[in-house]
């Protein structure tokens, strides 16, 4: 398998964090545990898969809280394997942590997305709304729109964004998620980022019938010849991550079916433009008739 895998990036990004919570540099640790500051940074970007007794070691090395060192001991048993099902709160915090450290290096970017507006895409007050909506804790919220916002500089960074081809279904166009205001809002915002050219957003349509997209959202993401790419799927309990070359396949030529009954941009771009139109109407008339 070529790259890494999405635990390793995890276990990386973590390593990283602790290291620079403890003040020190790459190689200043690797001084101390007498190893090559490039195998620091390997393991820090996720380019190798640190064994568990590594993990130990650099945390013990850090002065890492016991609880943090033996999640990610746990979590170093297995890096490699086929899939990283996360289910517990600390276990999808790091899988959100991990897909920002993939998406940093992403080439492109496919989501396909049947019940929302995809994630990539979201106003802040519409991420807010759907958070707000499915019971999240009102001290955790603005974290969650922060981070999924972030998620952003994917597709805007200048050096190298990423490609998005993002299907979202037509029905989550006229899901009223926040209300009037907010879905306005979303569907103006969906008309301005569909003239990027880093985005290609089609709506797949009602009258299409069944495609693979509405058996769940998921995500792709392709990081350039030397990493694999990566499939990334969430529900309301858990998250899953697969890498192997087999699963990621049949995703790929799921996304490929979908994009075979999709809308084109322009038709895209088309029915939102409309659709805000008639909201707008639809608005004025009952403010007046009010």
């Amino acid at each position: 398998m070529a790259g890494t895998t999405p635990k390793a990036v995890a276990i990386g990004s973590e390593l990283r964090r602790a290291r620079e919570d403890a003040g020190l540099s790459a190689r200043q640790l690797a001084d101390k545990l007498g190893l090559s500051h490039t195998t620091i940074g390997r393991w820090e970007k996720g380019e190798r898969s640190p064994r568990p007794v590594d993990v130990a070691t650099v945390l013990s090395a850090l002065g890492a809280d016991n609880g943090i060192r033996e999640e990610l001991v746990e979590l170093a048993r297995d890096t490699d394997g086929s899939h990283w099902v996360a289910t517990t709160l600390p276990e999808q915090q790091r899988q959100i942590a991990a897909l920002l450290e993939i998406e940093r290096d992403a080439t492109a970017i496919t989501d396909v997305s049947a019940m929302l507006i995809p994630g990539l895409l979201q106003t802040g007050d519409y991420a807010r709304a759907i958070m707000t909506a499915g019971g999240i804790p009102d001290i955790d919220v603005e974290t969650r729109v922060a981070v999924r916002l972030g998620r952003r500089e994917a597709i805007t960074r200048t050096d190298r964004p990423a490609r998005l081809v993002a299907f979202v279904d037509e029905s989550a166009l006229y899901r009223m998620i926040g209300g009037h205001h907010v879905m306005r809002e979303q569907l103006r915002w969906l008309l301005h980022v569909a003239e990027w050219p880093t985005v290609d957003l089609r709506v797949v349509p009602v009258g299409a019938g069944w495609h693979p997209g509405l058996e769940g959202a998921f995500v792709i993401v392709e990081r350039g010849a030397d990493n694999a790419p990566v499939v990334q799927l969430e529900t309301r309990r858990s998250a899953l991550f697969l890498h192997e070359a087999a699963d990621v396949a049949a995703y790929q030529e799921a996304a490929a079916r979908v994009e075979e009954v999709a809308m084109s941009p322009d038709a895209t771009s088309g029915l939102i433009a409309d659709l805000i139109n008639r909201m707008d109407a639809q608005h004025d008339g009952t403010a007046r008739a009010g």
